[in-house]
């Protein structure tokens, strides 16, 4: 039985290039891993039984427990690629990471599924290969198993490592159901149109990183970081769900240095001060009335690792 602790990850920045023939948008999407996080355990099963799924935690009801779910894919894809037919094996998830809430727990899954497997196997697996795997599974899945903080192009799964000093502390607000990460894609094209600016890849100029943004993780600086935070999606998430808007309020009238909505959302992300100030917004937006429920965490944290 091999348990692999994955993290969640908040964009703090995610620039969003016009839409490509091949249905995509460049990205130029800095990754930040926190502490939030899921577990996978895999363990082996039975000749004949297949991967199964089972799930644990606050959303487990709405986690699908079929081959639609990137665990289950992450695991046949790894068998595959070593010329193993038909893998067995029990897989498990502890779920932390709000289901379609913009934190990629769908791809941590992949991402743990693919460590969990690999050990359990004995495959030993180089990590430029799991990186490749990762890849074919979704565009956050390669985050996942680096972890930190990374600048991601392409559609996301092109990564950077990028510096950072010191610890940030960070809360998130859990909404109530989530967002489809290409409805809010669509979103944003359709509020490009409407705006007359275009939304093809020749009407939007192909994003970068912010070097403030950069400047500030590399420093530590977490007053710099919370006025360089910026999200492209952030108005066509609040287009299709305008309570956000007061969720976001919420946290920043508790004191929150900076807001933003992670990712396609729902769920919003603050940066704190410290881990005191952090508590204090979680207890705010507890109490606000604008969310499911709030977590206060930190980070950067690593990618995709095997417990003891």
């Amino acid at each position: 039985m091999i348990t692999v602790r994955v993290p969640a990850k908040v964009n703090v920045q995610l620039g969003v290039g016009g839409l490509r023939a091949d249905g995509f948008h460049d990205l130029a999407n800095v990754f930040f891993a926190v502490a939030l996080g899921d577990e996978v355990t895999a363990s082996a099963a039975g000749p004949g039984e297949g991967v199964t799924l089972t799930c644990s935690g606050p959303d487990a009801a709405v986690v699908p427990l079929d081959d639609s779910n990137l665990a289950a894919r992450a695991a046949r894809l790894l068998a595959a690629r070593h010329g193993l037919a038909d893998p067995d094996v029990r897989l498990h998830i502890a779920k932390a990471i709000p289901v379609a809430g913009g934190m990629a727990g769908g791809s941590a899954d992949g991402a743990a599924a693919l460590v969990a497997c690999d050990a359990l196997w004995q495959l030993a697996t180089p990590v430029g290969t799991l990186l490749e795997l990762a890849a074919e599974l979704g565009s956050d899945v390669p985050f996942a198993l680096l972890g930190g903080v990374a600048l991601g192009r392409g559609r996301g799964e092109i990564l950077d490592p990028l510096p950072v000093t010191g610890t940030f502390h960070w809360v998130f607000a859990v909404a109530d159901g989530g967002l489809s990460t290409p409805a809010v894609f669509r979103e944003c094209d359709r509020l490009r149109e409407e705006a007359g600016t275009g939304s093809g890849d020749t009407d939007v100029a192909t994003p970068d990183a912010d070097p403030a943004l950069l400047a500030a993780l590399a420093d530590g600086d977490a007053v710099a970081l919370a006025g360089a935070l910026a999200n492209d999606l952030q108005s066509a998430a609040l287009s299709l769900r305008p309570s956000l808007a007061a969720t976001l309020r919420a946290g920043t009238e508790a004191g929150a240095l900076g807001a933003l909505v992670s990712g396609s959302g729902p769920t919003c992300a603050f940066l704190a001060k410290d881990a005191e100030a952090a508590a204090a917004v979680a207890d705010a937006l507890r109490a606000s009335g604008t969310c499911r429920t709030a977590h206060a965490t930190h980070g950067p944290v690593p990618g995709a690792s095997v417990l003891p």
